[in-house]
């Protein structure tokens, strides 16, 4: 009860009354509990500010709003309650703004004769990179309640109405301003009353040993962070206004697995599901071939990939696999089949050489990428990208990263085939990966390191810049078995040492050591391309050996995997400070994002908030078990 006492006590003080006791108008109106803040404009309907705390701690005090335009109306408050009537019109009431505890809800009544405005609430996504997540249909932005507007490091609104099948208006923009836009519609003569509840909530898996333990704090924030809808799109993307990568679907799907209901008849599932139709009828996302800037009228940027991304066929069938057997809609898996059995064919057709790895396009040799950049500078385009996710890094020919994804989805995949009645299909899957996994020790492992190398070129070289996030991935989607890795992690976590990297709670590098200007992409230097030919003055900038919590899932999984534990948390505990104080999304002072830094903290980020970092929270659920109830040796 002292919760809702003290929250009442402050709406009194906020909004104030007269000598008899009766409510008096104010010009504005602020209402606060633990789990919430919110400022009603003094001209105009317009919520002005707005701030939550999902763990009902008090951490409101700020305001994630700003760039909305008040709508004609006027401001009345009474207790509990704020009322906003058109200029000319008594009653009723246009809107109504109720506040409880947990909840504020808003009720729109239809005025006749006059067309009420919408209540919009704008994100300004240098405070905070709001998503809204719900179900989409193409080209419409309109997101269907029940739905939530999800906050990282501050909270979740999930957002119900009385009205079936209404339709929240969604949009998200980082080159017209930075914003994010979700407008609630006002009641018509169809619907005279309409009736939005939004309820304060947080949504995290329960995972053992951490109730009551505040150090877990950032991971019950930002669970969902990761999940973020592009409008324009209407998929997942790497936040609500950037690009769509089918090269990120399988972490995706991976904290979906584990994540709690949102809503009645919503689910993150049903998000991965919406994207997986729209890439197999046909949507292409950076890393793929057919993508473009301002694609399909969203901000999106030309990846310049000569052909698919190693990684993106084989991340796209591991989020089919994972839904598909997480779920059991084997209605939805018999429906898509053959679309599924596509991409693998496609994926395995790379393998030019017969050896059972798939193949990127482009050599990977050391110094074909400086004349891609030379050529590229030239056109004034962009230099094509590399064989995976870390696009300014050399990865080409047979790629270890990619090879380890390809492996588990080929895992996945059998098991899919053989339960939909394809037992030919699920025995040449099964094939393909005794194959892959019986060449991968041997084409990647490094005799001189004790770890597996990034890549082998087309020229037979290993390229082994000491990359975690390599190694991690293998030893956790099975490609490298446990008995395998426990050495190569030893090896690893030594090299970190000698590297002397400490800083854990910003992330970690992907690479503990320089990778060489011939075997760099983009020469940039705010991207980890420097003048050296040992690239020592790039390093630690992006790409090149920054920190970062993207991918640094894959390395404490595998430690928790191999009997590691001690290690692992070594890098989990402080990573979920950084998470707890927010430090992942926003902007340095230098004007670069913090999903980048180098070891001391700087930022050299671009994205403002990059989802994937958010998968190395994942580690708190599933420590080393990721696999476990899906494993399957071929």
């Amino acid at each position: 009860m002292k919760p809702a006492l003290v929250a009442f006590g402050v709406m009194i003080a906020a909004l104030g009354t007269a000598a008899d006791g009766q409510d008096k108008p104010r010009a504005a109106v602020e209402h606060r509990t633990p789990y919430y803040r919110i400022v009603l404009a003094e001209r105009g309907l317009l919520v002005e500010a707005l701030d939550v705390d999902s763990l009902g701690q008090g951490r409101v005090g700020g305001n994630l709003l700003g760039g909305a335009a008040p709508q004609q109306a006027r401001l009345e408050s009474r207790a509990g309650r704020a009322l906003y009537r058109l200029a000319q019109a008594v009653d009723p009431p246009a809107w109504e703004f109720l506040f409880a505890e947990k909840t504020i809800t808003l009720v729109s009544r239809h005025v006749a004769g006059q067309q009420s405005p919408p209540v919009t609430l704008r994100f300004d996504q240098t405070q905070s990179h709001a998503t809204v997540l719900g179900r989409m249909k193409p080209a419409t932005l309109q997101v269907a309640t029940p739905c939530l507007v999800h906050v990282p490091d501050h909270g979740t609104l999930r957002v119900t109405c009385d009205v079936p099948g209404q339709a929240l208006h969604y949009d998200a923009r980082r080159y017209a301003g930075r914003w994010v836009q979700a407008g609630f519609p006002p009641a018509d003569g169809r619907h005279p009353t309409v009736t939005y509840t939004l309820e304060v909530a947080a949504f995290y898996p329960q995972a053992a040993g951490i109730a009551g333990d505040a150090r877990y704090d950032g991971f019950r924030r930002n669970y969902l962070t990761i999940f973020q809808v592009n409008p324009r799109l209407g998929v997942l993307a790497n936040n609500s206004s950037s690009d769509v990568a089918a090269l990120c679907y399988h972490q995706y799907s991976e904290v979906a697995r584990f994540a709690p209901p949102l809503a009645d008849g919503l689910t993150c599932q049903d998000l991965v599901r919406m994207s997986l139709d729209r890439f197999l009828a046909g949507m292409k996302t950076y890393g793929q071939v057919g993508y473009t800037a301002s694609y399909q009228g969203a901000d999106t940027v030309f990846g310049n990939y000569p052909c698919n991304s190693s990684d993106s066929l084989p991340a796209l069938l591991i989020a089919a696999g994972n839904y598909i057997l997480a779920t059991g809609d084997w209605d939805w898996a018999k429906a898509n089949y053959a679309g599924l059995k596509a991409w693998a064919e496609d994926m395995l057709k790379t393998d030019r050489d017969g050896n059972g790895l798939i193949e990127y396009g482009l050599s990977g040799n050391s110094g074909s990428w400086k004349a891609n950049w030379d050529r590229a500078q030239a056109q004034k385009t962009s230099p094509l990208r590399p064989a995976n996710w870390w696009d300014t890094i050399g990865f080409g020919h047979e790629d270890a990263y990619s090879n380890a994804l390809a492996y588990r989805a080929l895992v996945l995949l059998a098991q899919v085939a053989e339960r939909t009645g394809h037992a030919e299909d699920a025995q040449r899957f099964r094939a393909a990966a005794r194959k892959l996994k019986a060449a991968y020790l041997p084409a990647f492992l490094n005799p001189k390191t004790g770890w597996l190398a990034g890549w082998r070129s087309a020229d037979g070289k290993l390229h082994d810049y000491a990359f975690l996030f390599v190694n991690g991935a293998a030893i956790t989607y099975g490609v490298v078995d446990r008995q395998q890795g426990c050495p190569i992690m030893t090896r690893l976590m030594n090299q970190l040492d000698r590297a002397g990297y400490t800083r854990f709670d910003l992330g970690l590098p992907g690479n503990l050591l320089p990778v060489r200007r011939e075997d760099y992409v983009d020469l940039n230097t705010d991207v980890g391309g420097g003048k050296r030919e040992d690239n020592a003055d790039g390093f630690q900038i992006y790409e090149n050996g920054g920190a970062t919590p993207a991918h640094a899932f894959w390395t404490i999984e595998a430690l928790y995997k191999v009997g590691l534990q001690d290690q692992a948390e070594r890098i989990l505990l402080p990573l979920l400070k950084g998470f707890a104080a927010g430090d992942f999304q926003g902007f340095g002072p230098n004007g670069k994002s913090k999903d980048w830094k180098d070891w001391k903290g700087n930022c050299w980020g671009y994205e403002g908030l990059l989802t994937d970092g958010y998968l190395a929270l994942l580690a708190v659920v599933t420590r080393g078990e990721l696999t476990r109830g899906m494993d399957w040796e071929p």
